[in-house]
């Protein structure tokens, strides 16, 4: 499959499930968090604004005044961080549809400044370089075809000493006793890589290895799965509500299929082969030299 190929499946896949997904879940197109240890009884809406805050904690945000959101949605990171910030956000996405709701949202918000977005790759944007001081990509990654290129864009229009935070689908490592992904393992992958529109998924190490080469410093990582998890259990729970069951009839058959695959992610996370990645690094700050 070309790259275009997958960004139409893409774009297809979201422009159908957008809005039936913000009518039942709201605007954060996300997992949520439920405590490191997943024990946590949080309602599902405000596990999905706890795993912002701390994502933001975790990475150690301080006050960013121009942000680039790679993979936005309906702008629900986008409009968040742009009012707690107060600062310019810029969100892209492969989808028409939800690039013109996020702009709905953002002229609602009546925010200042007001965000953007845009119907872009985020394997070739529109941007110039050094052009933002946080670059947040909150489970975006796992749909690039090209990870090298992605991480390599997100360096290349990063201010020096800004920050790139990616929270993204992984598989498990492979330096572990386990090693390399059995063929049952590589199946399932198979599976959930069909449902939800994704080329392939790599392990954090090979993400932080990826960062590495492209620059980045002071990279940091951290495995989230534990307190994800229970999102599942909540997406599937909601999923047989009857307005839910009404809204997946009228949107679309991958829709639908993405809903009946559900269980494809939970049984993921629950044999261990499905993980939540964090990656946290910095662009290296300009020195004295180098701007004169």
């Amino acid at each position: 499959m070309t790259s275009s190929t997958l960004n139409e499946q893409i774009a297809q896949f979201y422009d159908a499930s957008s809005g039936l997904w913000e009518e039942i879940w709201g605007e954060h197109m996300h997992h949520g968090y439920y405590g490191r240890s997943g024990n946590y009884r949080t309602n599902r809406r405000q596990a999905q604004i706890e795993l912002i805050e701390e994502l933001l904690n975790w990475g150690n945000i301080q006050h960013p005044q121009n942000i680039l959101d790679v993979g936005c949605g309906i702008g629900g990171s986008t409009l968040y961080l742009a009012q707690k910030y107060n600062a310019q956000a810029t969100g892209i996405t492969l989808s028409p549809v939800q690039a013109n709701r996020a702009t709905e949202r953002a002229e609602a918000a009546d925010l200042n400044p007001k965000p953007e977005f845009h119907v872009a790759n985020a394997l070739e944007t529109p941007f110039e370089s050094n052009s933002f001081d946080l670059i947040w990509s909150l489970e975006s990654g796992e749909h690039m075809p090209d990870k090298k290129q992605f991480l390599q864009e997100c360096y290349r229009v990063l201010k020096p000493g800004g920050t790139f935070i990616l929270a993204t689908w992984c598989h498990r490592p492979l330096n572990s006793l386990a090693g390399e992904l059995t063929a049952d393992e590589k199946r399932h992958l198979e599976e959930i890589y069909r449902v939800y529109c994704l080329p392939y998924v790599i392990s954090l190490p090979e993400y932080a290895a990826i960062a590495k080469q492209c620059g980045l410093q002071n990279i940091r990582t951290d495995d989230w799965s534990m307190a994800v998890a229970p999102f599942w259990d909540r997406v599937i729970d909601s999923t047989f509500e009857a307005t839910s069951l009404l809204g997946l009839l009228n949107s679309g058959w991958g829709t639908l299929q993405a809903a009946l695959s559900l269980g494809l992610m939970r049984r993921g996370y629950q044999r261990g082969l499905i993980r939540f990645g964090l990656l946290c690094a910095n662009k290296e700050q300009l020195s004295r030299n180098n701007e004169q």
